[in-house]
């Protein structure tokens, strides 16, 4: 796949005798950069336990509109105000969804508490700046001249990370400029610019995501003299979800988080990594069916607009690869020239879609192929493959394409539907022992010898009555 992530590549297979099987958990996937090399990251597939995250905090206590009561923490920004707080704030974490998402439901409580709990680090800074300013003046003391407006918005700025959202229903061409292909992405901007880490993928919880900006923050300001503020953050978070500081827990946050920073040196960003190399066996019925590769995503729910089912097709084939292997490696003399071409037509070819909601179908027809040469190589991976009758089976594949067009609310997909034919083909070779040639050449020349005669003796016959 020339354009998809491997995170939300999923391949299905449906038969007409009604079976279907996601076999995503038996396939291989391969990130692959924007040149097409396969680089750092090993093959792994989506049954693994360490891509199971939560997908939004269960144990928050609060709906979203009792968490609103009190008005909006996480600010909802357009292109004008996104850029201006990128410009301004040194962290900007924002949350990129959709209004019809249902992933993005979950998640809304969470995130206004996230930004709840930013707030409440902020207000905890600035009591203690004001505390500091006091006792620098006065010696003692803890009031201050600021009203309720003047106190809020120097708050503001001292939030820790600034909380965002966008609705990318309503600023599609932001979103689309980010890149954005599935909802909801949490992504973090440090100095205006997004974090070399790639967009959040731990749990989505705020204690989870507190903890994730703290190691940021920490990494960010290593060496400098810079304050550290998330801390503050996390405690609050910590306190709003009921964390006992003083149980094993924390150490399991403590190892847990120290595990994420550690991968999070490997994680890519989508942008510069698009592809997505997809390697694997299929079991499939013997009867008309399809298999799809396709865009889905436990944790997201994907931007058809957004999707694109472009692909390069290095090897397909049906049956056991070895046969392809005798082909190019010319032990099957017997068999047709192009035999290789006939057993893999569509290794090498690209299908590139350049317009929105379009995709390319591939249809297949799938004739089964026997080779009945007794004298095949005698190779052991040979003896293997062949039948108890001593015949040696491949299947041949007549492929046409076409591009379909899908619905704007359908994610596209790269489909391949095959079917088996009713006819199969034989090669056989046989040969002739050196008796039964020569009986043959002694019959031709007994049979010529037999009907000179003839025609000599009717020749002789009348001529003789002529005589007479």
């Amino acid at each position: 796949m020339m354009d998809l992530p491997c995170k939300y590549t999923t391949i299905d297979v449906v038969s007409v005798l009604g079976t279907q099987q996601n076999v995503t958990q038996h396939i291989s996937t391969w990130d692959l950069d924007a040149n097409g090399v396969r680089n750092q990251l090993k093959d792994r597939n989506h049954k693994q336990h360490d891509v199971m995250v939560e997908l939004y905090d269960k144990d928050l206590g609060y709906s979203l509109e009792e968490l609103h009561e009190d008005g909006e923490n996480a600010v909802s920004l357009d292109q004008e105000t996104l850029t201006f707080a990128l410009h301004k704030r040194e962290y900007v974490f924002v949350d990129f969804y959709a209004s019809w998402c249902s992933h993005c439901r979950d998640l809304a409580p969470t995130w206004e508490a996230l930004a709840e709990v930013m707030d409440m680090a902020a207000d905890d800074h600035l009591d203690e700046k004001i505390i500091e300013e006091q006792e620098n003046t006065n010696g003692t003391g803890t009031e201050h001249n600021y009203n309720d407006e003047e106190y809020a918005q120097a708050s503001k700025l001292l939030k820790p990370v600034f909380i965002g959202k966008v609705d990318c229903v309503i600023h599609k061409e932001l979103c689309m400029a980010q890149g954005i292909r599935a909802y909801p992405i949490l992504r973090l901007f440090v100095d205006g610019k997004r974090h070399r880490t790639g967009d959040y993928a731990g749990d989505r919880t705020v204690v989870g995501m507190a903890a994730y900006l703290q190691l940021i923050e920490e990494e960010h300001k290593e060496g400098t003299d810079k304050e550290l503020t998330v801390d503050i953050a996390l405690d609050h978070a910590k306190e709003l979800m009921g964390v006992d500081e003083n149980e094993d827990e924390e150490e399991q946050w403590d190892k847990k988080m120290k595990l994420k920073k550690h991968q999070l040196q490997n994680m890519w960003r989508d942008e510069d990594h698009p592809g997505c190399q997809v390697t694997g066996f299929l079991m499939i019925d013997r009867a008309p069916g399809n298999f799809r590769i396709q865009a889905r995503s436990r944790g997201h729910d994907l931007a058809a607009h957004m999707t694109n089912s472009s692909h390069e097709i290095h090897h397909l084939s049906f049956g056991e690869p070895y046969l392809l292997n005798l082909a190019k490696m010319g032990e099957l003399k017997d068999g047709p020239d192009n035999l290789k071409n006939l057993l893999a037509p569509m290794d090498g070819n690209v299908y590139i879609t350049y317009n929105l909601h379009e995709a390319h179908h591939h249809y297949l027809k799938v004739i089964t192929t026997r080779f009945l040469d007794p004298n095949l190589p005698k190779l052991a991976f040979v003896k293997k493959l062949l039948a108890k009758d001593g015949v040696l089976r491949g299947y041949q594949i007549l492929q046409s394409s076409q591009l379909s067009y899908y619905r704007n609310d359908i994610v596209p997909e790269a489909k391949f539907s095959y079917d088996l034919s009713p006819i199969s083909v034989s090669y056989r070779k046989t040969s002739r022992h050196w008796y039964d040639y020569m009986t043959s050449v002694l019959a031709i020349l007994g049979g010529t010898f037999t009907v000179v005669g003839m025609i000599e003796s009717s020749i002789h016959t009348i001529s003789s009555k002529k005589h007479h």
